[in-house]
């Protein structure tokens, strides 16, 4: 649903994000963000231009003071089921659903929007356009990097805690010598090339 009737500047309108698209291993996780008009945060912006230290102070800021905030997930068994567009939409509405209080719209980063039963609106960089965005993107980048070190712990020698998933050098070495593990992605090329896909 295409939020045009709606006015944007009433009512609890959340932003949601989405980290982990890109990576080879690890699930996507998506969070969703109502903000406090009466509690603002500064140095709000698109997680991916602050440092882990300023990410991870927001990250308190965000939790503390937001009228609501989740996280969504989506698997690798289901990025590999469904793709993982259709895997990040999913992440983004169990997000959006788990909500309390509930949002009475949406605004999403990006120019593709999950299926919801409030009015939903795609914005392009919207990480660095909207607040409530910007605090969706901290939260999905802090929480999925909390998850990749876990990852690390159980499956060490792929330098998880370091790329958190990503295709680097050092991950795609690590993938040769120590092969797939039950957490990486076996629909993308990397992976299913070295499962003779």
């Amino acid at each position: 649903m295409v939020g045009d009737l709606f006015d944007w500047a009433s009512g609890r309108v959340a932003g949601v994000d989405e980290a982990g698209r890109g990576p080879l291993a690890g699930p996507v996780i998506a969070a969703a963000v109502i903000l406090d008009p009466e509690h603002p945060i500064a140095g709000l912006r698109d997680s991916k231009k602050l440092t882990e230290k300023r990410r991870n102070i927001l990250f308190d800021e965000i939790t503390s003071n937001a009228l609501a905030w989740a996280v969504g997930r989506a698997d690798v068994e289901e990025i590999d089921r469904i793709n993982i567009l259709q895997a990040t939409l999913l992440a983004m509405r169990r997000a959006v659903e788990q909500l309390m209080p509930a949002a009475d719209a949406v605004l999403v980063d990006g120019n593709q929007c999950p299926q919801l039963s409030c009015p939903v609106q795609a914005v392009i960089k919207g990480d660095d356009k909207v607040a409530a965005i910007s605090a969706a993107s901290i939260i999905a980048k802090v929480s999925r990097d909390c998850e990749m070190l876990e990852l690390d712990s159980l499956y060490p020698g792929y330098g998880l805690a370091r790329h958190k998933g990503y295709p680097s050098r050092m991950h795609l070495e690590a993938l040769q010598k120590l092969g797939v593990t039950p957490i990486h992605r076996r629909s993308y090329a990397p992976v299913r090339r070295l499962l003779g896909g």
